[in-house]
């Protein structure tokens, strides 16, 4: 049971923005670092760095901490910093972003749309709380940088919307 739990949180890390995530319950501590090669760039894939189960190990003893590189800013990263003249919209907490109330619903916004003050433009689910994220700017929607489904963090940029005027 917790090899199977192990493999999902290692997939949960493969197919996310995250680098590292530790987690523990009843004892056991299992943490899962990003793999990045000598240039800092994201290998294929993600590998448990450090598993403590204390039935198998009864007391931690002082380790070495695996030391996790930031990957170099990528192309999107880099595009994105030079958005200046464009307005964030970022999630207001952790959770999982959605670009619809229900799978087969149309997305609640669009690249290109015209949206308005107030107006939702997504959905963060967090702690089984579907949370209407409503724009708080006028404007264009120029680019969504978060894929459907996808974990986030609390301040991260969801959307890029150019003003009107």
């Amino acid at each position: 049971m917790f090899d199977k739990m192990i493999r999902k949180l290692v997939k949960l890390v493969e197919e996310s923005d995250i680098a590292q995530l530790e987690f523990s319950s009843w004892g056991r501590k299992i943490k899962i670092t990003k793999r990045y090669d000598s240039n800092g760039y994201r290998q294929h894939g993600a590998m448990p760095t450090e598993i403590y189960l204390p039935e198998h190990n009864p007391a931690p003893s002082a380790q070495a901490v695996p030391i996790v590189h930031a990957p170099k800013e990528t192309a999107s990263e880099t595009s994105a910093n030079s958005d200046d003249k464009y307005i964030a919209i970022k999630s207001p907490m952790v959770g999982t972003f959605y670009t619809s109330p229900e799978p087969t619903a149309p997305h609640y916004v669009e690249v290109g749309q015209v949206i308005s003050t107030g107006q939702v433009v997504c959905i963060v689910e967090a702690m089984k709380l579907m949370n209407e994220i409503e724009s708080e700017v006028e404007g264009k929607i120029v680019k969504r940088l978060v894929e459907n489904a996808q974990p986030i963090e609390f301040g991260q940029t969801l959307f890029l919307v150019e003003p009107l005027g």
